[in-house]
């Protein structure tokens, strides 16, 4: 039987509509299943990128020191008589850094430098290392690589160990289960003029890094606004640090990161942004306690869970 009051055609044409109906519904369906599968895929390959810059060879669970280096000279490897021991299989005594005002020197030891000595992968020779900027000076011995870096007017000796007991017990990091609803589209707000944001450091010390603006979000009834900075001027990511409510149990305590590219417009016009929450990862102090982190500004502590991202590392034995 057909719906009183309908003709013939008039029911054949309301069933083609239905037909077409379901159709729409059925394309609308497989995009958006499309969609989020292309998604769930990317965010596992990044994931997989990650735990592999975790474990790589110079990679933040090789680093086992950071050591202040004081005005004059510093006796530096493996024997107790240095004045920076190095707690890793290495020469008893590697050199001498001396620290002149803002210069510092390698120089060798009483009996020469060790055989296999390197600094930027060529023979170790006595002169100044590179300290500041994106490539500083490498000293090199086998798995061992050593650096000095300025780090609030200061200079301090960062050493990575390759086979460090660390690195040797990774077994993978640990993440929420990914969550499209957490990828969040804010609105980009930039600052005439953009200008310098004060970055408190876990060692004390303050980052001056440029901050263009905000990015505005709602995450269900409240709207938050949340302040990245470039770490380098240059860059092409933004840099978010922030801390949620999952700190408390289920997240690293101290912050979290998260690196999004630039706004639709601009980081000078007012445009449209991706935050994808689900890429929240760790700062390299959730793996060892020799790394010198950022902490999120005020204005970047949210009091809400955000259920997504890393999670705390699991083999952490480390006191913070």
């Amino acid at each position: 039987m057909r719906p009183a009051g309908l003709s013939a055609c008039a029911l054949a044409i309301l069933l083609a509509s239905w037909g077409l109906l379901a159709d729409c519904r059925a394309q609308a369906q497989t995009a958006v299943t499309s969609a989020e599968s292309e998604w769930r895929a990317d965010l596992d390959q990044w994931r997989e990128r990650r735990a592999r810059e975790i474990d790589a060879p110079d990679g933040w669970l090789t680093l086992v020191g950071l050591d202040w280096l004081k005005p004059g000279a510093n006796s530096f490897g493996a024997a107790a008589d240095n004045q920076i021991q190095i707690h890793a299989q290495a020469p008893d005594h590697i050199g001498l850094l001396t620290v002149s005002n803002k210069t510092v020197q390698l120089l060798s030891p009483s009996g020469g430098f060790p055989h296999d000595l390197t600094i930027d992968g060529q023979p170790a020779r006595e002169g100044p290392l590179v300290v500041e900027g994106a490539k500083p000076s490498i000293i090199g011995w086998h798995g061992l690589t050593m650096v000095a870096l300025e780090r609030g007017g200061r200079y301090a000796l960062r050493t990575k160990d390759a086979d460090s007991p660390t690195r040797k017990g990774f077994h993978g990091l640990n993440w929420y289960a990914a969550d499209p609803h957490l990828s969040v589209e804010a609105k980009w707000i930039p600052f005439t003029p953009p200008h310098i944001e004060k970055i408190p450091t876990v060692i004390g010390t303050t980052l001056d890094l440029p901050a263009p603006g905000v990015a505005e979000l709602t995450m269900g009834d409240r709207t938050f606004r949340l302040e990245p900075v470039l770490e380098e001027p240059t860059d092409k990511t933004l840099f978010f640090i922030l801390r949620d409510e999952t700190s408390r149990t289920t997240t690293y305590q101290a912050a979290r990161f998260l690196h999004t590219g630039f706004p639709d417009h601009g980081l000078d016009k007012p445009g449209i942004l991706i935050l994808d929450f689900n890429r929240l990862e760790n700062p390299p102090c959730a793996y060892t306690p020799y790394a010198t982190c950022p902490l999120p500004p005020e204005k970047n502590r949210l009091p809400v869970a955000i259920e997504a991202g890393e999670k705390r590392y699991a083999a952490e034995t480390l006191e913070h």
